[in-house]
């Protein structure tokens, strides 16, 4: 009878899971009593809640058991999409009268909702859910409850109903659903910091976690704290309407200086006390040009002739590639580039000559250009002959940049300038300009060969050679004059290299050999002679 009793109540617990903190009277006992106070001796009912506990009890004349107790809820940590194992009882063995288990959950609402019963003595699970957990659940050997795919709308408690031949006794448990981030990246990354400006180094995201994840920022592993200034850091967090998952993002901004130039910014992304760092590559720092140079290259002093690049120099960062030079009066924009070149400068080119920023026209230099040219005229010039008494002086004018010093020579070695009252003829011989070598020397072509001859004298002389060449090439530097061309010899011949100015002439010859073998002859007699 008694048995049968309980049997009635836990229908009743089944079909009213609220329970009155307030005790109770059964409606039979109510019939019993008549109304006058007396109690049964039959069956008497009490029904206590409290925040953790509730019981029920059931006595009568013969028996007194509990039937029923609530235990303080034990909280479970499950990992998102995984199974989630929640235990009954901390999964201590069951009484040895069990009858059947049966779990249950929280709904949202608060009432309770039926998941499904284990029997014992027929070994049979019995799904009673009929939502989204029918196809979910199942239960473990331990009586536990297996939940797979979990997911934060399984954030709540499930409670372990078990039913013995004398007790009933439930075991709430609390579930968690965690899950790091699925990924902790930084976006919209700059590719510079513009120095005194506030520019965003990038947004760091810290995606789709429970709880939500924590993002920090750190320059060369020091912590970056927001200041409103120089410092500005931008939080969000989206949570996911479908997922309930968190997504966590962090905006930077720094206002940089120069130094900042090789700074390395970390994002942090911390999670359960787990830390995520991404570090970012160097950020170049960008700032305006402060400072303006003009360069005359080649160094030194520029020979009237010769080619002269202006080159236009910047401190900003990145350097600017496009400038105006200023060129006698013109304006010449030049993009892409910070050079521009004068060809064969003149003495008319000297003067200042000024360089800008073509986007800051006002930001200008200066460099004054010098050419440096030496003009020389010599009265007579060329072939002179005399007789033996005669008197003899040259008169040499000369226009330069600077001052010149004047040499001469005669068959090459340093004379006095020739002032003759009567000639010799040790006084004979050539006293400008000379040749100093001709020489030969194979090709990369075997059957060619390369011919040299060079000479000195002011101003730059003539060349005529005596066969026609190939591949001339010809310079002229510092009084020293060379050229050269290519010659294919088919059989020995003598090659004749001639030079001249308005100061005279000089003449020097060598043998080619269609063999390889060479040799070399001077001519006896030379063009300009006194």
């Amino acid at each position: 009878m008694v048995i049968s009793e309980q049997q009635k109540l836990f229908f009743r617990l089944k079909r009213e899971p609220k329970v009155s903190c307030k005790p109770q009277v059964s409606q039979q006992h109510e019939e019993d009593s008549g109304g006058g106070g007396s109690v049964s001796p039959t069956l008497q009912t009490h029904f206590l809640k409290a925040t953790c506990v509730y019981f029920v009890i059931i006595h009568s004349d013969a028996l007194l058991c509990c039937v029923a107790a609530v235990c303080c809820a034990q909280s479970v940590t499950a990992v998102y999409n995984q199974t989630i194992a929640v235990p009954c009882n901390k999964g201590a063995p069951p009484p040895s009268d069990l009858m059947f288990v049966k779990w249950k959950y929280e709904k949202d609402d608060g009432s309770a909702g039926d998941l499904l019963v284990k029997q014992v003595r027929s070994q049979q699970t019995t799904v009673l859910a009929t939502d989204a957990y029918a196809q979910r659940v199942s239960v473990d050997p331990s009586l536990g409850l297996l939940i797979r795919h979990a997911s934060l709308l399984d954030q709540r408690t499930f409670t372990c109903m078990v039913v013995s031949a004398s007790n009933i006794l439930e075991f709430p448990v609390a579930v968690a659903v965690t899950k790091e981030p699925s990924s902790v990246q930084v976006m919209d990354k700059s590719d510079a910091l513009q120095e005194d400006k506030l520019s965003t180094v990038g947004t760091c995201v810290a995606a789709e976690a429970n709880p939500a994840a924590i993002i920090a920022w750190m320059k060369n592993g020091e912590p970056l704290v927001a200041d409103g200034k120089a410092v500005l850091i931008t939080p969000s967090l989206k949570v996911d309407p479908a997922t309930g998952l968190s997504t966590t993002s962090s905006t930077l901004q720094v206002t940089a200086d120069r130094q900042d130039g090789g700074s390395v910014f970390s994002c942090v992304s911390t999670h359960l006390g787990a830390r995520q760092v991404v570090d970012l590559e160097p950020f170049p720092v960008h700032y305006p040009p402060e400072r303006l140079s003009l360069l005359v290259l080649p160094d030194g002093p520029v020979v009237e002739g010769s080619n002269v690049t202006l080159r236009c120099q910047a401190d900003g960062n990145p350097p600017p590639q496009s400038f105006y030079f200023h060129i006698q009066g013109q304006r010449i924009l030049v993009e892409g580039a910070d050079s521009y070149t004068l060809s064969g400068v003149s003495r008319r080119a000297a003067g200042e000559y000024k360089c800008s920023l073509a986007d800051n026209p006002t930001m200008e230099t200066s460099q004054t250009l010098a050419v440096s040219y030496l003009d020389l005229s010599l009265i007579p010039t060329g072939r002179v002959v005399k007789k033996v008494g005669d008197s003899f002086s040259v008169k040499m004018e000369k226009n330069s940049s600077g001052d010149a010093s004047v040499v001469w020579t005669k068959d090459e070695r340093p004379v006095e300038e020739p002032r003759l009252p009567s000639l010799q003829f040790a006084h004979a011989g050539v006293y400008s300009p000379v040749i100093t070598g001709l020489t030969k020397r194979p090709a990369e072509d075997a059957k060619q060969e390369v011919l040299s001859c060079e000479a000195e004298g002011v101003p730059e002389p003539r060349f005529h050679w005596s066969i026609s060449g190939t591949n001339e090439e010809r310079s002229y530097s510092n009084g020293r004059a060379v050229h050269r061309i290519t010659v294919v010899p088919k059989f020995n011949l003598t090659v004749t290299c001639s030079v001249s100015n308005q100061l005279g002439g000089d003449v020097m010859s060598i043998n080619v050999s269609s063999g390889g073998s060479w040799s070399l002859n001077i001519c006896p007699a030379r063009t300009s002679a006194l």
